[in-house]
Formats: C-alpha cells, sequence, structure tokens
C-alpha cells in the first residue's frame, strides 16, 4: 500500500477496474446483435407472406422449399460474415477504448494541473488576506472628523447641503440626526438624499421649508468607537408675518416611488438587563428584547456583546443567542472574570445602537472562613519547550486578612490532576513555571493565600503548548507540484559542526527578589544536533561558579533561577551541549542584583463622591504619583458609623471614575480607593466626604433641573366672561421649590397662544377674565423655579365661556391618591368653586379598574370629609377614581378622572411611628430615605395641613421629620398624616386613639419623673467559701449616688460582718456576709438615690427560701474545705468509645507528686492497664468487653499528707442497663448488612458489629413479626457478630428478615429478603453441607493405632493393626508403595468384626522396607493412612523416630451418586 496521501482532488471521484469495461464492450454488442437478427426475421415474414399472394399451392411450396434451402444458405453465410463483422468491432471498440483512455488521462492531467494552480492560487490569496488583516490590524483606528458641519442660514425653498470629512478603519458608517431624530430617505422621499464618497458625507436638503430649521447631527461609527458633529441650519422667510405652512403640506407635488428601498433598520430597545448582583459558580443570562423595524430576513442586525468593550465569543464560559426579536448572553459558570461593564451593540448597515449596564459578580463562599476570594485573569506568556511565565491579579481583600502569597497549579491538557508548581507562596502576581514536557499543553490556575487558609482556585487559563517558536523560524516549506511539498530545516543547513559554540547575548530579561529569569540566543553555528544548555551562577567576589541547572539539562533559550540570596549580585554564564560535548562558556553578563523592579504603587489620591441615581454614586479620585504599571483600583464603601467595608468592585478597574451600585437609598456612604499592580496594594486612600444616596437634579437637555409640567387641568366655574382653572402641581419640582405658575390660552382653531398673567401665579387656582361669551379656548400651564420655566402641560380640553347655573354643585379637583399600600389607598380633593344653590352637604367617590366599564361607589352615605380610605381592593390591579359632590339640589358634576394608580405597597415602605423623646415629649416621626434637598415634609390633621403651632411643633432634619405635641390632651385624637415632595408619592397616616395617647403619655410621667433604671433586682449568690454575697446592678450611677442597706427594718453599715461596696462604672452594689447563720433569717432591702431619680428592691428570705440558701453555703463552705486538699473536680462517671470499650473516667485537682491514686471494685483494690498521670488531672479505667461479670461498685481515692478524697461509681442495675444501651448504639452504627451462612443444620443470617452481648436488647423480625429463639429459629451471636439460625428451611421460612439493635437514642435495623434466588443458593448449599456433613460422619476411617515411622530389626515379624470405622461397613485395602501386593504366608492381612484390621510381616527383610497405605472406603468416602516401615540389620544403629507420631489420614471423597442425590433433596412443605 501506497505511503502517499490521496490528492484532495481525487478523494471524492469513484475508479473502476477493467472488468467493468469488459462487462460494458458485451452489453453493447449483445444489444447492437439483438438488433441486427430481429430486423432480418422481420424482412423474411415480409418476402413469405408476399409470395403467399402470387403462386399456387405447389408452387407455393416449392417456393418454400427454395426459400428454406436459400435460408440456411444465407444463415450459414450470415454467420461467417458475422463472425467476421464481430472480430473487427470488436478491434475497433479496443481501438476506440484505448483512444478513449487516453482522453480520460489527458483530462486528468489537465484537471490535476489546473487543480493545482487554483490551490496555489487559493493559498496566495490566503496569504494576501492575512497580510490584509495584519496592515488592517495596524491601521485601524476610531473614527476621526478631519473637516466638521458647517452652520447655514438660507432662504425658503433653497437647497442645503451639509458635509463633513471623516477618516477611521475599518471605514465607519455614518448616520444622520435632524434634532436627535434618524434621518431616512425613505421615510421622506425628495426631501433628502445621503452621500458617502471617499470619507466625504454630504447630506442634500431639497428645497428647505420653514420646518426645516433644525439642529443636524452627524454620527461616525466603527468597531473602535463614534464620533460626532453638528450644525445649525435656519430657514428664512420672505414674509415673517405668515404662519409658518405646515410640514406636511407641500406646495408642490412630487412623484413617489412604490417601490421603497429601506436603507436603514431601526432598533428600539423593550426590556434591557439591568445592573446585575452575581456571585461565582452561578449561571446568569442578560436578556434584551427588542424591537426591529423593518424586519427583514436578509438584512438583520448583528448582534455583538462586548465586555469592558471587547468583543465576546462563544467559549466554554458564555454562549450567546440572537432570534425572534431577543438577544442573549449566558454564563455557564460565574467568575471574577466576567465582572465588567457588559454592552449589546445591534449593528445594522445605518449604524449602530447599543445598550450598556455592569455585572457585579462577588466572590463564591471560602472553603475555609477568613480565606481570601480567588485570583483572576490568569493567563500565560512567553511559552517555550519548557518554560511559560504565568501571570494573574490579585483578590479585593476588603473585610479578610492580606494575602502573603500564591501558589501556581499546572494541568496537561486532557487530564484532571493538578500539580502544584511552587512549595513556598509566591508574592508577586507573576511566576515563571518551568519543568514543562516538550510538545504538549498545558493549562494553569492560581490560589491565594492568608492567615486564614487558601482559597478557590481561579479559573483556568487558556491552554497552552510547550513548544519553542523559534522552531518555527527554523523550518520552512517548500510547496511543489502535484500537492508535494519539501520541509526544509536549517538544522540540516549547518556545517559538520561536532561540539557547539557557546550562546551569545545572555542577559536577564526579569528580574524579581526571588528569581532572576536569563535570555540568551543559541550558538551560531549550533550543529545539526539538539542542543541543550547548562546555566551557572556566581556570587560577585566569591570566585567560584555553581551549577544551576545539575539535574536536569534546558531546552529552551531562557531560565528562572531562584535560591538567590537577597541583596547580592550575582554573575551567570551559559554552557551549550549536544551529544558530542560540552561548549565554552558563554561571556559573563553583568552583575545582577535579585531585587523587585517593580514596587507597591501609591496611594490614590483625593476621593469625591457625587449623586447618582437613588441607588448609586459616582466616586472620582486622583491618579497616584506612582502608577508602577498598574492593574487598576479596587474602591470599597461603608456605611457611616459602622466601620464596616465592603468591596463595590471584585475585578480591578482602569479608570479613575467608577459608579459604585447597589446601595440603599438615603443612606449616608464614604469610600475609599486603593490601587493594585502586579505586587500587591497601595495604602488605602484618605476617605471620601460622607454623601447621602438621592437622585441627582436632572432633567431634559433643554430645561436641566427646571420642573416637570402641571397636569389635570380642570374647568372649575364659568360666569360666561371668566373661566376658573384648577390644575395639580409638577410631580418633580427639579431640586428648587415651585415660585408659581404661567398660564397661555387660545380659543379653538388659533394657532398661536398668547399669555394669561405676566406675574407668577402662587395657587393651583386662577381665574382667567376678559373671555368671550360662548366661544371655546384651551389652556396650557408651565411652572417655574429659581432655575427657570419648566416644560408646559399638554393643551387642556376645548372649554365652552357659558356661565354656569345648574342647582347641582360644580366638580371637585386636585385629586390626589396617596398612602397606597396592597388593599387600600386613601383620596384626597379640594371642594368644588361653584357649589349650586345650597350648600355642599357631602361626597361620593366612585372607582373602577382600568379595563373595565362600571363604577363603583366605595361610600353607601355621602362623607362630608374631603377624604376617604378606600379599601378591599386587589393587589396588583390598576384603578382609577373619581369625586362627586352632593347638596340639596342632587348630585352635582363628576370630577376629572384621576391617573391610574397601581395599588401595591412599595417596596421600602415606611409608616408614621410615636414615641417620647429624653426630655418626655411625645412626638410622631417619619423617616423617608428618598428625601431629596428639595423635598418637604408636610404634617398634616385630618388630611388638612397643620398650621396651629401652639400645639404642634415640626423639626425636619435631612431625611428625618417629628410633629411634637405641645401640650397632649384628649383634643389630639385623631389621624395623622404626613406627605413628602418631589418624590413619588411617598406619604403615611397614624392614628392617635385613647389607648395610644395614655401609652405616651404614661412613658412620658416616667421620663419626666424618673427612676434609676436597674438591670438587676436585688440577688443573691453563695460564694466559694460559703460567704452569702447581696446585689443590685442599676443601668447606671453619678458620683453623687448614695445607697443604704436595711435587714429586717434595720439598716447595717460596712463593717467585718458585712462587708458593703460600690462600684459607679458598672453600677452595681453588694454586700458580702461571711458567716450566713439561722440568726440572718428575714427581709433584705437596698434603696438608692441618684439626684431625682430614686429606686430600692428587696429581697425575702424567710421559711424554705432562708433554709436553701444556708444549706447552700455550708455545702459551699465544705466544698472549699474539701478543695484544700487533693480532690476530684470532676468525679467518677462513664463514657463508651467508639471501639465498643467502656471508659471510667474522672477530673482531679490540686495534686502533687506524693498523691497515691487507686482503683477499687467492690472495696478490693485494681489495677489500671495504664498509671494514671495526676499532672495532666485525669483518669481513667478502662472495660474492654462488659459483662455481667464487670458488676459490682467502682471507686478511686486520692489521698497524699493535706487529706483525701473518694469517688463512687456503682456499675450495676440501672447504670449496668444504661451503660449496655450506650454501647448497643455505639456497636449499631457500625452493624453490617445482613449476609447469608449456609450449615449442614440450616440457613444461618449474620450482622457483623464492633462488638455483640447476648444482653444487648436486639430484636430478628420475620414478615415484620418477631421471632423468639427455639428449636426452629435459634438467637445466638459471639463477641462480633449477632446470627439467627433457620433450622431445616422449609418454603414458609422465605420472606424478609430484619435485624434491629436498640441503642439509647435510637435504633439500628438491617434487612435481608431471603426468597426467590437468593433462597434457593442459600437452600442449595445447606442441602450439599448437610449431605457432606452426614458423609464425614458415616465415610470410612482409620479411628487409630497406626504410627507414622516404624522401625524393625529384620527376621522379626511386624504386626500393623488400627481400627476402623464406617457405616455401612469400609472396604479394607493394603497397599505398599502405592501398590497392591500379593498376599502369601509373609503378607497376611484381616479384619475381624468389620473394625479390626491388620497386616502381618513375617520374618522382614530390608527389602520389606517401604510405604505401606490402608485404604479404606465405603460409598460415602473413606481415607489413606501411610505408615513408614525401615527395617534395620543386627548391629546397625537403630535410626531415630520421633515418638508418639500418629499417621496422619488423607481423605478419599464420596461417589458423586451420593452427592449428588443429596444436593438435589428441595425444602419440603409443612
Amino acid at each position: 500500500m501506497s505511503a502517499l496521501a490521496v490528492p484532495f482532488y481525487q478523494r471524492r471521484h469513484k475508479h473502476f477496474d477493467q472488468s467493468y469495461r469488459n462487462i460494458q464492450t458485451r452489453y453493447v454488442l449483445e444489444e447492437y446483435a439483438a438488433r441486427k437478427a430481429a430486423s432480418r426475421q422481420a424482412a423474411y415474414y415480409e418476402s413469405s407472406g408476399s409470395l403467399g399472394k402470387t403462386t399456387c399451392r405447389l408452387c407455393a411450396r416449392r417456393a418454400r422449399t427454395l426459400a428454406h434451402e436459400a435460408m440456411q444458405e444465407s444463415r450459414k453465410r450470415t454467420h461467417e460474415q458475422k463472425s467476421h463483422a464481430s472480430e473487427e468491432k470488436r478491434i475497433r471498440f479496443a481501438s476506440e477504448l484505448s483512444a478513449l483512455e487516453k482522453e480520460i488521462h489527458t483530462a486528468r492531467h489537465r484537471a490535476r494541473e489546473q487543480l493545482d494552480r487554483l490551490a496555489v492560487q487559493r493559498m496566495v490569496e490566503e496569504n494576501m488576506a492575512l497580510e490584509r488583516h495584519a496592515v488592517e490590524e495596524s491601521i485601524s483606528r476610531a473614527p476621526e472628523i478631519l473637516v466638521r458641519l458647517r452652520s447655514h442660514t438660507v432662504w425658503e425653498k433653497m437647497s442645503v447641503s451639509l458635509c463633513f470629512t471623516v477618516q477611521g478603519f475599518p471605514t465607519p458608517v455614518v448616520q444622520w440626526y435632524k434634532n436627535e431624530e434618524l434621518i431616512s430617505p425613505a421615510s421622506d422621499p425628495g426631501k433628502y438624499r445621503i452621500e458617502s464618497k471617499f470619507g466625504v458625507h454630504v447630506l442634500h436638503i431639497h428645497r428647505a421649508d420653514f420646518d426645516d430649521s433644525a439642529t443636524y447631527s452627524a454620527v461616525a461609527t466603527n468597531v473602535h468607537g463614534q464620533a460626532s458633529t453638528n450644525c445649525a441650519v435656519i430657514v428664512r422667510r420672505f414674509r415673517g408675518e405668515e404662519e409658518p405652512q405646515p410640514a406636511g403640506i407641500m406646495p408642490f407635488h412630487l412623484p413617489l416611488s412604490y417601490d421603497v428601498c429601506f436603507t436603514h433598520i431601526d432598533v428600539q430597545f423593550l426590556e434591557k438587563f439591568g445592573v446585575t448582583f452575581a456571585t461565582e459558580g452561578e449561571t446568569l443570562t442578560l436578556k434584551c428584547s427588542m424591537l426591529i423595524t423593518p424586519e427583514l430576513k436578509r438584512l438583520r442586525p448583528r448582534a455583538e456583546w462586548y465586555r469592558d468593550d471587547v468583543l465576546i465569543k462563544d467559549s466554554e464560559w458564555t454562549k450567546m443567542y440572537f432570534g425572534e426579536g431577543q438577544a442573549a448572553l449566558s454564563f455557564t459558570h460565574l467568575n471574577k472574570d466576567d465582572e465588567g461593564l457588559y454592552t449589546l451593540r445591534m449593528v445594522t448597515r445605518g449604524g449602530v445602537n447599543e445598550y450598556s449596564a455592569y455585572l457585579f459578580v462577588r466572590d463564591a463562599d471560602a472553603l475555609v472562613a477568613g480565606a481570601p476570594g480567588a485570583p483572576m485573569d490568569v493567563k500565560c506568556h512567553d511559552a517555550n519547550r519548557d518554560y511559560v511565565i504565568v501571570t494573574w491579579k490579585p483578590p479585593n481583600t476588603t473585610s479578610q486578612s492580606p494575602v502573603i502569597g500564591y501558589f501556581v497549579d499546572k494541568c496537561e491538557v486532557g487530564l484532571e490532576n493538578w500539580i502544584q508548581c511552587n512549595d513556598a507562596p509566591v508574592r508577586i502576581c507573576k511566576y515563571p513555571v518551568t519543568g514543562l514536557y516538550e510538545g504538549r499543553s498545558y493549562i494553569f490556575r492560581v490560589r491565594a493565600v492568608n492567615n486564614a487558609g487558601i482559597s478557590r482556585p481561579s479559573r483556568v487559563s487558556e491552554p497552552v503548548a510547550a513548544l519553542d517558536p523559534v522552531d518555527l523560524e527554523r523550518t520552512q516549506t517548500v510547496h511543489v507540484d502535484e500537492g508535494r511539498k519539501v520541509i526544509i530545516r536549517k538544522d540540516d543547513l549547518e556545517g559538520d559542526i561536532q561540539i557547539p559554540g557557546p550562546p551569545t547575548n545572555v542577559h536577564a530579561s526579569e528580574i524579581s527578589k526571588t528569581y532572576v529569569v536569563l535570555s540568551w540566543d543559541p550558538p551560531v553555528p549550533r550543529g545539526r544536533e539538539p542542543l541543550t544548555y547548562f546555566i551557572e551562577k556566581s556570587m560577585v567576589g566569591s570566585g567560584s561558579w555553581q551549577r544551576v541547572n545539575a539535574q536536569v539539562a534546558v531546552k529552551s533559550p531562557r531560565y528562572a533561577v531562584f535560591d538567590l540570596a537577597e541583596g547580592k549580585p550575582y554573575v551567570f554564564r551559559v554552557l551549550s551541549a549536544n551529544k558530542h560535548g560540552l561548549s565554552d562558556p558563554s561571556e559573563i553578563t553583568e552583575p545582577i542584583q535579585p531585587q523587585d523592579t517593580v514596587v507597591a504603587p501609591s496611594t490614590p489620591g483625593r476621593v469625591v463622591a457625587t449623586r447618582n441615581t437613588k441607588t448609586s454614586v459616582v466616586v472620582q479620585w486622583d491618579k497616584p504619583k506612582h502608577e508602577e504599571a498598574l492593574y487598576g483600583y479596587y474602591i470599597d464603601y461603608s456605611v457611616v458609623g459602622s466601620n464596616h467595608w465592603e468591596a463595590s468592585n471584585h475585578k480591578p478597574i482602569k479608570y479613575n471614575r467608577f459608579v459604585v451600585h447597589g446601595l440603599e437609598t438615603g443612606e449616608q456612604y464614604i469610600f475609599r480607593v486603593k490601587a493594585v499592580n502586579s505586587v500587591g496594594f497601595s495604602e488605602n486612600s484618605q476617605e471620601s466626604e460622607a454623601i447621602i444616596v438621592q437622585a441627582a437634579l436632572r432633567g431634559s437637555v433643554s430645561h436641566m433641573a427646571c420642573p416637570s409640567h402641571p397636569h389635570g387641568i380642570t374647568l372649575l366655574n364659568c360666569d360666561g366672561h371668566s373661566m376658573t382653572l384648577g390644575w395639580k402641581a409638577p410631580r418633580f419640582s427639579g431640586g428648587s421649590p415651585i415660585l408659581g405658575y404661567y398660564i397661555d390660552k387660545r380659543e379653538a382653531n388659533h394657532r398661536n397662544w398668547h399669555e394669561v398673567n405676566s406675574s407668577l401665579i402662587h395657587r393651583t387656582i386662577f381665574t382667567v377674565e376678559d373671555l368671550m361669551e360662548d366661544a371655546f379656548y384651551e389652556f396650557k400651564i408651565a411652572a417655574a423655579n429659581l432655575v427657570g420655566i419648566g416644560q408646559p402641560s399638554d393643551p387642556s380640553e376645548h372649554f365652552k365661556c357659558k356661565a354656569w347655573t345648574m342647582p347641582e354643585p360644580g366638580p371637585a379637583y386636585d385629586l390626589t391618591i396617596c398612602e397606597v399600600r396592597n388593599t387600600s389607598l386613601v383620596l384626597l380633593w379640594k371642594a368644588p368653586v361653584y357649589e349650586g344653590q345650597s350648600p355642599i352637604t357631602g361626597y361620593f367617590v366612585d372607582y373602577k379598574e382600568v379595563d373595565t366599564e362600571d363604577w363603583i361607589t366605595a361610600n353607601e352615605k355621602t362623607t362630608s370629609h374631603r377624604y376617604l380610605k378606600v379599601t378591599d381592593l386587589h393587589k396588583g390591579h390598576t384603578y382609577v377614581f373619581k369625586v362627586r359632590a352632593v347638596n340639596e339640589a342632587g348630585i352635582g358634576k363628576s370630577s376629572e378622572v384621576s391617573e391610574p394608580v397601581l395599588v401595591e405597597t412599595r417596596p421600602g415602605t415606611k409608616e408614621i411611628f410615636s414615641g417620647v423623646d429624653d426630655e418626655g415629649n411625645i412626638y410622631l416621626a417619619f423617616d423617608c430615605k428618598e428625601a431629596t434637598d428639595a423635598s418637604h415634609f408636610v404634617w398634616g390633621k385630618s388630611y388638612e395641613e397643620i398650621d396651629d403651632h401652639d400645639k404642634f411643633k415640626i423639626e425636619t432634619e435631612g431625611n428625618h421629620s417629628k410633629l411634637y405635641f405641645k401640650n397632649p390632651d384628649k383634643s389630639d385624637l385623631g389621624t395623622y398624616s404626613i406627605s413628602v415632595s418631589d418624590t413619588d408619592g411617598i406619604s403615611s397616616s397614624f392614628v392617635m386613639d385613647e389607648e395610644e395617647l395614655e401609652r405616651l403619655m404614661e412613658l412620658s410621667h416616667e421620663i419626666r419623673n424618673p427612676t434609676i433604671p436597674l438591670k438587676s433586682e436585688l440577688a443573691y449568690e453563695v460564694l466559694e467559701k460559703g460567704e452569702v454575697r447581696f446585689w443590685i446592678q442599676a443601668e447606671s450611677l453619678s458620683p453623687d449616688s448614695t445607697y443604704r442597706f436595711v435587714i429586717n427594718d434595720k439598716e447595717v453599715n460596712n463593717g467585718d460582718r458585712h462587708k458593703i461596696s460600690c462600684d459607679r462604672s458598672t453600677g452595681i452594689i453588694e454586700m458580702v456576709m461571711e458567716k450566713f447563720t439561722i440568726d440572718n433569717e428575714g427581709t433584705y432591702t437596698v434603696q438608692i438615690q441618684d439626684g431625682k431619680a430614686k429606686n430600692q428592691s428587696s429581697l425575702v428570705l424567710i421559711g424554705d427560701a432562708f433554709k436553701t440558701v444556708l444549706a447552700e453555703s455550708d455545702l459551699q463552705r465544705k466544698e472549699f474545705l474539701r478543695k484544700q486538699g487533693p480532690h476530684f473536680s470532676e468525679f467518677l462517671h462513664w463514657k463508651v468509645t467508639e471501639e465498643c470499650e467502656v471508659l471510667l473516667n474522672c477530673q482531679v485537682a490540686n495534686t502533687k507528686k506524693e498523691t497515691v491514686f487507686k482503683w477499687y471494685k467492690d472495696g478490693s483494690g485494681i489495677e489500671a492497664d495504664e498509671v494514671p498521670d495526676l499532672q495532666k488531672g485525669e483518669c481513667h479505667f478502662t472495660i474492654p468487653r462488659l459483662s455481667r461479670k464487670d458488676e459490682g461498685v467502682y471507686k478511686a481515692t486520692l489521698s497524699d499528707d493535706r487529706g483525701h478524697d473518694v469517688s463512687t461509681l456503682e456499675l450495676s442495675g440501672k447504670v449496668y442497663d444504661d451503660v449496655m444501651l450506650a454501647l448497643s448504639g455505639v456497636s449499631g452504627k457500625s452493624a453490617s448488612q445482613l449476609k447469608i451462612l449456609c450449615t449442614e443444620e440450616g440457613i444461618r443470617l449474620q450482622c457483623f458489629l464492633k462488638y455483640y452481648n447476648e444482653e444487648m436488647k436486639v430484636s430478628w423480625f420475620h414478615r415484620e413479626s418477631k421471632i423468639p429463639s427455639g428449636e426452629k429459629m435459634r438467637i445466638g451471636g459471639g463477641e462480633e457478630v449477632a446470627w439467627l439460625q433457620i433450622c431445616e428451611p422449609t418454603e414458609k421460612d422465605k420472606g424478609n428478615y430484619t435485624f434491629e439493635i436498640f441503642g439509647a437514642k435510637e435504633s439500628y435495623k438491617r434487612t435481608l429478603d431471603l426468597s426467590g434466588q437468593a433462597f434457593d443458593d442459600a437452600y442449595t448449599e445447606f442441602q450439599r453441607l448437610k449431605a457432606a456433613a452426614f458423609a464425614e460422619k458415616n465415610r470410612g476411617k482409620v479411628i487409630g493405632g497406626l504410627p507414622d515411622v516404624v522401625t524393625i530389626m529384620d527376621g522379626k515379624t511386624l504386626n500393623l493393626t488400627c481400627t476402623v470405622f464406617g457405616n455401612p461397613d469400609p472396604e479394607v485395602v493394603w497397599f505398599k508403595n502405592d501398590k497392591a501386593f500379593e498376599l502369601n504366608e509373609h503378607y497376611v492381612v484381616s479384619l475381624e468384626h468389620g473394625k479390626y484390621a491388620s497386616l502381618s510381616i513375617k520374618g522382614v527383610t530390608s527389602e520389606d522396607s517401604g510405604k505401606y497405605s490402608i485404604y479404606v472406603k465405603n460409598k460415602y468416602g473413606g481415607e489413606t493412612v501411610d505408615v513408614t516401615v525401615s527395617v534395620y540389620r543386627h548391629g546397625e544403629k537403630i535410626p531415630e523416630v520421633k515418638p508418639g507420631q500418629l499417621a496422619k489420614p488423607r481423605p478419599i471423597p464420596p461417589s458423586e451418586e451420593v452427592l449428588g442425590h443429596e444436593a438435589n433433596a428441595k425444602p419440603k412443605q409443612k
């Protein structure tokens, strides 16, 4: 088989051999012959038919005969011709076939040449594409505008062209905007024309009109960024007093194209992903749904995801999806490497739409508490044959101890065994890994270490191959014809150099405190043999050289040298070697001193925090003076006063500005920053000034910090010449109080608006005068603050100026919804301006869900208040409301419908709470973290703003407000409310009822008439010597406080009997009585006074209470005396170990060398296995296997010249039972699964345990029925096994068996299903063993009498006699040297009574020496016994024989018939 590979253009071709061509040839020839024969036969029948019509019958017969002869002759001639023609055709066909083969061969050769040319052309194109890509990469840059747009002022009906020049690569995509709205020529054909040639982009505006006055912008975008320019176009008229012509009405007609060509695809983001917080190890998907217009299958936008402006591709960790109006980025296993700013860019031919949000990835829980987070961004650099540099970024250790180093692990690709590369932690974030195997690929990971432990491993690096990149330069491939290539290696071009030259250019490519990386150039010439290198070092001044890599040669032209003395300079040299020998050393390097070339960065500068949103803050800082190859910065934040810092980012950021998300609205925070590089962290920066998290003041671009527009304009009254209007204030004031309002009006069908008021209106109601009766008007209103005038409201409805004369009242107005909760809300409104013919008596409130038509009346009877709490609403539903006023004439006009409101409690909603301050003042308080600097807290009673300063006082500070009651009484009962302006409708209410007011007034009275608060009432404790201490503890005591003790109404003073003291720092007052006797029964009282505050506490010790204290005092006094000598600090007790041993333990104290410790049982001394070490204070006695013999009274004694102490434990009765239960529990945990053991008696179920005693509480169950021990079922066990013996098992014995052992707290069960195949196998084995036992019992045996060796002198008679047994009687045969011998007078054999067998040899000679065997066997088997007979001659030394050695029998198995019959027996049914 050829070793050459088949060319690619032949791999899909089918090849046929010569047999195929022969088959085709035969097929064509046979088809041709068949056609010729058919034509001849047809001609013959035609000719015979024509003869029949012209002759008679005789003539016809003669003609047929002649015709037949002619036909026979013709056939013969035709056959000869046919044979000749066939030969000619075969020759001609073979020649044509040969020519065809030559043509095919020529065509194939030409095709091969053409394909080779195409392959070369494709190779050239690929090389050119690579070079083109390299050039494009080198010239790639973001768009840069060279010539900007210029503003134009033109007259109407003139055309204008806007042009600018931009450069960038790839070529930027340009989009044009008018007042920030995208310009699409297809939307207004003939109006706009866009051209782009050679970087010059032009927007032509045809016949500009007044509506074309605007700001025009051009945005150029490519993958590297975007740039923009703008200008203004002003279109002037010849006559300025004319009304502007609507843009939609054109004074001329343009032909509209029905075939609209969409050159712009509009992408509108609908649901976006927000700032996201996740944890390492989780899965996550960032989704963004969008509306694509038009949606064309062949012109779909391209979705690109970026992290920190770096394009993301599908990988093991990230998966992307785009389709069905949704783009998604999924993370299979989050890591801190994934943290960053994520941007979704929808790229179309018309431009780029993008959206960004930040993803924060927290550290996963550490494997060891306090361990640091995992490092990140592990990368490999400078890979070579056996060497690679691994770098990483350090984790943020805000809440952990600092990192002291890192471990680097490596793993071969395809394997799972990780190998640690460094024995000691490396301190910097860079490490050279050596010892790689050439040609293998590796991945790396890093773990951080601190004082608490080791972190989780980082995400693994990208695979890197251990190959020398220089090898590729030393190899050249030349392509020749027919797909062949020639590989030329520079090693083959080397001369006949055997020993290589020395390396050159030896230098330190990297210097660290712990290692130096040496690099050099290979020797020139180097020879053909593979090179290795040896490195030698020498400390400057030492004069000696030491080989660094004596054990392993280096294959790469670089090496990391470790084990260098810190602060000492070194010089190095390198030697090259091959199989022929070692080169001369290279030139010596300059002195190199191991030191860190990069130091930790300096501290960042001033940190400034500014508001951003309700949950985020923008933090900026000055860069450090010495950046030192920064990785980036870490930002920490802390709640003011907590002193607890949290990490904001978990991956270093490179900019000195960052948005900290996830903060709590209204909370006060401080921030700090630290820089990080490969060496470590800088010092923390100074803390920023505290900032409250609130939304920054932002408006639109043209109205920054101006108020939003008013809304809800309502007509409240009309007298025919004036109209009274009401409206609602703006939702947001813009950060400054609203100063007033401006109103514009215009008549219906008029275009011009006219201002109503030149000075500000300060209320939300106003009467517009000088109107025309029966005319229709519409109004719009704008609010103003210090910054300026905000956007006007939408125009109102058309109001007709016609006098109101109806008797019913007009509409209520200014409907306000507050206190929205899950099932209720409060509706407020203002009374109608027009009351009708009579005063208003009440109001009805109606409401309905937004999607329904039926209104529901909330109150069955009218309410006289201008507020109502609407209840029984459905959570999550949206409602609208309206109010109808009522007087004697009836129900008036409905108010304007309120805005829709979602009935649901806002997250973080807070309520008003009541309290009393330190001075006893009663107050209501409310906190609002969403409040801004422009917010106002408005307190009200019955939903009317409180302005009675004689009864109330309001204090507001920051986001906290309090309402104080100056003189609280029953008139203050009612509902109190608060609302916070410039928020999203935050409000709350509080019902002050009689019970709550009484509670607050009692608390106020206690504060204004204080008592000394007590942490603890008067109590007692008995001290070590039997002293009794009485003590009381107050919350706090001043230095001027006084106290006294009173016993039985008599004050006692400090003295010998009563030691009284006070610690004012802790508030503890105590009295200690050294001798507590029967005379001290009575009542004990302590009285305290501190300024105006007083308090006292009493303790009654009479009767049983006194006796308890007295007995405890006596006991403690005796205990104190006992402890003056050697004593038991912990008395004798028992414990069961995991090895099922019983330990009797006790603790001793106050011992010395002379102290004697002894063990006793039932009064008799016993010796322990170990001599007790009294210095350790612990003694124990071990009972290995507890049983009844170990019952008794155990006693331990301690004694020396200072005293004697005894501890006793009675190990019997309940104590013995408890110990046995504990043993059962420990042993039960070790119980194995039930196992089957077959015996000749039946089937035995066994459970192996660490320890078993028949006194343990165990039970056996069969089919959930407890098994008693009996003849059928026997229960027993040994020291380490418990068993159940099933004797003579039957079919009824099948089923589940359970063994249960009971411990002190729980029981342990083991179950076995003895049925089916398990039972059959066990029963078969039982029958076999039973048969074997029976056979063993009844087989033939030699019971005794034969020795193993017999010595006898020749000429004497030898008798070998033994007793045999067997049932039935066995067959007995004697053998000599394993052969039967002939019985005669010399050899006599006898068997008496079937059991006494003997062999007599008369007149033994030396020939009778040998081995004699007796063979005893019946149908159940038998055995053979050998006896060695040694005959010696008279006068020879008698051979030595060991006395008492009996011959050992050899068993003979029973016949297979017997065993098969017994084993095939089946269990019987009983």
